[in-house]
C-alpha cells in the first residue's frame, strides 16, 4: 500500500532566497543520482499561502510502501555526498526545532 513520508519546517525569514537557489541546485542534483531516488514514486514540495505558520513548508515523498521508504532513507543517510551536498544546506536554512517526520498512509 502506497505511503507517504511528509517532512514539514520553517525556514529561516533571511534564508527564503537561498532556500529557493537550494531547491533548483537539489532538483538539478537529484537528477545526477537517480541510484538514490529509485524507490521514490514522486515528490511534492509546499508552501504555506494562507494559514499555517509563515515561511513554512510540506515535503511529501510518495513509495509503494514502508519498506521502500526505509530503504530510501537509509540510502540517503549512509550516503556521504548527500549527507554533506544536501543534508547539512538544508539544516542551515530551516529554523532549528521546526523539522518534523511523518507516515502517512492513505485511507480511501
Amino acid at each position: 500500500m502506497t505511503i507517504f513520508v511528509v517532512e514539514t519546517y520553517v525556514v529561516k525569514p533571511d534564508k527564503l532566497g537561498e532556500f529557493a537557489e537550494f531547491g533548483k541546485k537539489y532538483i538539478e542534483w537529484t537528477k545526477k543520482r537517480p541510484d538514490l531516488y529509485k524507490d521514490l514514486k514522486s515528490w511534492k514540495l509546499f508552501t504555506h499561502v494562507i494559514g499555517g505558520v509563515w515561511g513554512g513548508y510540506v515535503e511529501m515523498s510518495e513509495f509503494e510502501n514502508l519498506a521502500d521508504a526505509e530503504k530510501h532513507l537509509n540510502m540517503a543517510m549512509q550516503d556521504k555526498e548527500f549527507m554533506t551536498e544536501i543534508y547539512q544546506q538544508i539544516m542551515a536554512l530551516i529554523v532549528p526545532g521546526t523539522l518534523s517526520m511523518n507516515i502517512w498512509m492513505p485511507v480511501a
